[in-house]
């Protein structure tokens, strides 16, 4: 079996600059992004039973009943870490109308929505209640302390009796689910506080305000009252309308050096590949990336209309969002879009699943073959979700405290499922050898800095180096290839982009477009794959050859596995019909994405 292709480079010359020897950092999967039968959504499409407790039981590896189909469910690899994030708007107010709530009998909307419970189901009570928001008329009267602290006090109850220092955490948290025209605004939010803390507030939810610039006000006065700290998450921005990377702010003002400053105090990661599809990049902003349509899902969230409307796909992907942030970095002084890369479900089973072969869905409904032409989104059905994602962390401990400082250094990546292992430094004074050594990592953070790292002014007559390692996940498929992204302005301030092969398996040399694919070994009939092509391990010291030490850019690293079986195909098949009939890839090439390490003269 091949264990490693070693990319050789050109001599380095220069000498070293000073850096600081980082802790020893070890690798923790987990999920930031899942519901539960406490969101309204979940609750109304067949998830009534798998709440906090029972999703934290599951991420451990403990077995759970399924809260649609009833079977048994269980991970063979449990996360590391969790958060739970249901959404801040009427949380847990479907169970309390099923309960009939003496909280909620007692207001003129639970009445309301007790009746029409009783009349029409749990369906109907979401609509209605959903519908109450995107109207923008929310019912206050269900918004009361009295109502929602039970929800919460459980949910953080939940958190806590499950956290295991050392073993596995878990994270307080919620969504706060700003949707201003059907516009995917939402933000998963947690804290790096206890119970003592978080029962001092409650969720900040789109009912209070829709804006982000209030909500970054909410977290920044809460901060100061109570000690705690947060990473906000912007999430799924491919359907966010145009308005995630937008140039302007809420009052359609250009973005301000404050403004990007409060952001990324805030929001110092994002959340690039879930169910929802995938944000990365669109075909039609990266034409000269042949992997760049990838899980593209483009259904806007327009509840109530049948019109999806038209798309500015510029500010509704991570590549592009990068590149705005260096020209608004140009004008300001300051990067509004300097985020980190993470994946993560948005599952609402409450089971954090992201594998192909045992992928659940993205609700109860579509959990089963049979369903998964059902819709579930407006505008999209079961097909159409993504077995994705998750977040990787390299942290020095498996404690909140040292995950959460991981995220704030963004020394974090993503991934579509696969755990795939992936290292990035950059600095000035790698060389090949370094890619030969048995402690890669040591060397890195001695030589340069990690992924979510900033480089300064290059010393004269050098250019950008980065030491790459990318590892196959050890039960999962071999891997085709790493590409560095780079992405760059020019003297007139203008972005550009460009994907680089750094290290292809199966001895290929690189030819750009031409460059030979890795093959395909799925059986269309089983979706069985062989490890007889690719590589299980690619590493690599890769200097940026078109270097220009005025200009400001970025670099990360994409990793792509060879072909495997999509989840579509294996339910077609189980279904016993042509894979063809879905209309959704057969096969598809899972991968991971760094976060990218900025340039900055």
């Amino acid at each position: 079996m091949k264990k490693k292709t070693l990319v050789s480079l050109m001599a380095l010359a220069g000498f070293s600059a000073p850096a600081v020897i980082a802790a020893p950092t070890q690798l923790f999967w987990g999920d930031t992004h899942l519901h539960t039968s406490y969101s309204g959504d979940a609750f109304a499409m067949g998830n009534e039973t798998a709440d906090p407790d029972t999703a934290y039981r599951f991420a451990k590896g403990q077995p759970v009943v399924h809260p649609f189909n009833r079977v048994r469910v269980q991970l063979n690899r449990p996360l590391d870490f969790l958060v739970v994030a249901d959404h801040a708007e009427y949380m847990g107010l479907l169970q309390q109308v099923s309960e009939k709530s003496p909280l909620i009998k007692n207001t003129e909307n639970g009445k309301n929505l007790i009746a029409v419970w009783d009349d029409k189901g749990s369906k109907a009570v979401y609509y209605d209640a959903a519908g109450s928001i995107v109207k923008g008329q929310p019912y206050m009267d269900l918004m009361s302390e009295a109502i929602r602290q039970p929800i919460w006090n459980r949910i953080i109850d939940a958190a806590e009796s499950n956290n295991e220092p050392g073993k596995f955490t878990t994270f307080i948290g919620w969504e706060w689910s700003s949707m201003p025209g059907g516009a995917n605004l939402h933000r998963i939010v947690f804290t790096d506080k206890g119970a003592d803390v978080a029962n001092t507030f409650l969720p900040y939810s789109s009912m209070q305000s829709n804006r982000p610039e209030d909500f970054w006000n909410w977290l920044q006065t809460t901060s100061e009252s109570t000690g705690a700290d947060f990473v906000a998450i912007p999430h799924n921005s491919n359907i966010s309308n145009g308005l995630m990377f937008n140039k302007v702010d809420s009052d359609g003002h250009p973005i301000s050096a404050s403004y990007a400053r409060t952001r990324m105090r805030w929001e110092p990661v994002a959340e690039i590949t879930q169910i929802k599809g995938d944000s990365e990049t669109h075909p039609s902003l990266s034409p000269d990336d042949n992997f760049a349509d990838f899980e593209t899902f483009e259904h806007v969230m327009t509840f109530g209309s049948d019109e999806e409307g038209e798309v500015d796909q510029v500010s509704n992907y991570a590549r592009s969002g990068l590149k705005r942030g260096l020209e608004i970095e140009q004008k300001t002084g300051d990067n509004p879009f300097k985020f980190g890369m993470i994946g993560s479900t948005d599952s609402h089973t409450g089971l954090s699943t992201a594998s192909e072969p045992n992928f659940w869905g993205k609700f109860g409904l579509d959990s089963i073959p049979e369903n998964k032409d059902k819709e579930t989104t407006p505008h999209a059905e079961g097909w159409s979700m993504s077995a994705a994602g998750m977040v990787a962390a390299w942290a020095e401990e498996n404690t909140r405290a040292s995950l959460f400082a991981a995220f704030k250094r963004k020394e974090v990546y993503a991934t579509s499922g696969p755990r795939m292992q992936v290292r990035l430094f950059g600095g000035f004074d790698f060389d090949a050898t370094d890619a030969n050594s048995n402690d890669l990592a040591e060397i890195g953070y001695r030589k340069g800095v990690p992924m979510g790292g900033d480089l300064k002014q290059a010393p004269a007559g050098k250019a950008p180096t980065f030491l790459i390692q990318a590892v196959k996940d050890p039960e999962g498929a071999n891997l085709d290839r790493v590409q560095v992204v780079k992405g760059w302005l020019d003297s007139e301030g203008n972005s550009h982009e460009q994907v680089f092969n750094v290290a292809l398996s199966d001895g290929r040399q690189d030819q750009g477009k031409g460059t030979r694919p890795v093959g395909n070994t799925v059986d269309l009939e089983t979706g069985h794959f062989t490890n007889s092509i690719g590589d299980e391990e690619l590493v690599t010291v890769w200097r940026d050859p078109d270097f220009d030490a005025s200009q400001r850019a970025f670099y990360y690293v994409r990793v792509l596995q060879i072909p495997t079986a999509r989840h579509t195909m294996l339910d077609a098949v189980a279904l016993g019909k042509p894979h063809q009939e879905v209309k959704y890839p057969a096969v598809i090439q899972e991968r991971g994405y760094s976060s990218p390490i900025w340039y900055t003269p």
